[in-house]
């Protein structure tokens, strides 16, 4: 009944620790691009791909007591920090979910900024065009990040090392 929740624990109990809702969103999806099975259906929003249906489930998981959100105000913004609690161990303890190894992507992405997570999700996004049209889609789409020719070749990088750990 739960394993999407279960799915999601897995996530932030391998993570330790997700700073931002915005980088949470974009990890979850660079990882189901990566067939790491995560359900959550995603479309196209202003940051890149957004899933309203993980953000349900992580209301539900602090809801029950699974994950700890801290709210943090930063200059002009409020900033979310977000932690599995003793409740969400025991919850993860008990459920039979299986996924593939993921550790490692969580790791390098965990280094990333979520302004260079929002550009290699959304180059994923557009992953069904060739190379250059998604070059082309993300200047379009992205105009206002003002991505450079660096940054897609460190995303199209930082992508097939994405691919290529287990």
């Amino acid at each position: 009944m739960l394993a999407n929740h279960a799915k999601l624990m897995k996530f932030f109990m391998s993570s330790g620790e997700i700073v931002g809702r915005k980088k949470l969103q974009k990890m979850i999806y660079i990882l189901k691009k990566c067939d790491v099975p995560f359900e959550e259906k995603y479309e196209f929003h202003f940051y890149g791909p957004y899933s309203a249906e993980l953000t349900v489930r992580i209301e539900e998981l602090c809801n029950l007591g699974f994950i700890a959100e801290q709210k943090e105000k930063k200059s002009n913004y409020y900033q979310y920090r977000y932690t599995v609690t003793d409740n969400g161990q025991d919850f993860l303890n008990q459920s039979m979910v299986e996924l593939p190894p993921f550790e490692e992507k969580i790791q390098q992405m965990k280094e990333k900024s979520s302004r260079f997570l929002e550009l290699v999700s959304t180059m994923l996004f557009f992953d069904h065009l060739s190379n250059s049209e998604i070059e082309e889609k993300v200047q379009v789409v992205k105009k206002s990040s003002n991505y450079t020719a660096e940054d897609l070749q460190q995303a199209w990088q930082f992508i097939e090392e994405m691919k290529q750990l287990h």
